[in-house]
């Protein structure tokens, strides 16, 4: 989906205050919802509200093509993700190829204590802050610690029941907050709000 563009900086995989912001998406909903929302806790600014009973049967997914096949192609290791902690569980998961050509999955949840390593499949506990968070992940480090091998790159991205959504973005090396532009950051000042809501997307958004 991504092998053909331009790697370098930050790429956005995701965005809630996008025209289309589950354009390369997949929905699964049961027994929950998700929808668009304002929070009030941000500004007003706007964030994807993914909630239900069971966290494994609500969530999103890219690409939404299932099929082996189909793959994000985005070779930045890391990742970050802004989400609102809703005081429930929540998990979310990346899978990745690495050098021997092997899918990895790397499953993080805030209802999980200990890390699990198996061949494919890598589970990991999540600490969070109240209210708003931003993660960020080496999948490099990761790969490496866990399975000895090289990143190649990330295929598929799917976030689960419970949090508030606002941003997914991949870049070549960590950002402090000073160097990130307005719209990628955690909470969007009153002031820059409208103009950063409403601005159109770059190519590495579409």
């Amino acid at each position: 989906m991504f092998s053909n563009t331009y790697q370098q900086g930050l790429l956005t995989a995701f965005f809630a205050g996008g025209s289309r912001p589950l354009a390369i998406w997949k929905t699964t909903v049961r027994e929950g919802h998700v929808k668009r929302v304002s929070d009030e806790d941000a500004n007003n600014c706007l964030a994807l509200e993914i909630v239900a009973s069971n966290v494994a049967t609500t969530y999103i997914t890219s690409p939404p093509d299932s099929s082996p096949t189909a793959s994000l192609g985005i070779r930045l290791p890391w990742i970050y993700i802004i989400f609102k902690n809703l005081n429930r569980y929540f998990s979310f998961e990346i899978q990745i190829l690495d050098e021997t050509n092997t899918r990895r999955r790397f499953r993080m949840s805030n209802y999980q204590s200990t890390t699990r390593i198996r061949p494919f499949t890598c589970t990991m506990p999540l600490a969070l802050n109240k209210n708003w968070n931003q993660v960020q992940f080496n999948l490099e480090e990761f790969v490496r610690k866990a399975y000895n091998t090289g990143y190649v790159e990330t295929q598929r991205l799917q976030v689960h029941a419970n949090c508030r959504l606002r941003r997914i973005f991949f870049s070549s090396r960590v950002y402090t907050a000073s160097e990130l532009p307005i719209e990628y950051k955690l909470i969007i000042p009153k002031s820059k709000l409208r103009k950063s809501e409403h601005h159109k997307q770059n190519e590495e958004e579409k």
